[in-house]
């Protein structure tokens, strides 16, 4: 079961994407869920501040764990 601690967790750790819809189905089973309502708000005004986000890179970012691999972020963070 999905819930607000989840979206949560997800959020802090910059998974805006999958703390959204958690929040749109926490908001699906409870309508009247205020903190939900709030978060979502939130995060559908981020999102159309990051329309152009780089699928490809940003995926690359969440799974890196080596040096060399930090560095070539590093590298396309400077373009």
């Amino acid at each position: 079961m999905q819930t607000l601690t989840l979206a949560n967790i997800y959020e802090l750790q910059g998974l805006k994407e999958e703390a959204l819809e958690i929040y749109k189905d926490v908001l699906s089973r409870d309508p009247s869920n205020s903190d939900a309502k709030i978060a979502l708000r939130r995060l559908s005004g981020m999102r159309r501040k990051f329309v152009g986000v780089n699928k490809e890179m940003k995926d690359f970012f969440l799974q890196m764990d080596e040096e060399i691999e930090y560095i070539e972020f590093e590298r396309w963070l400077l373009k």
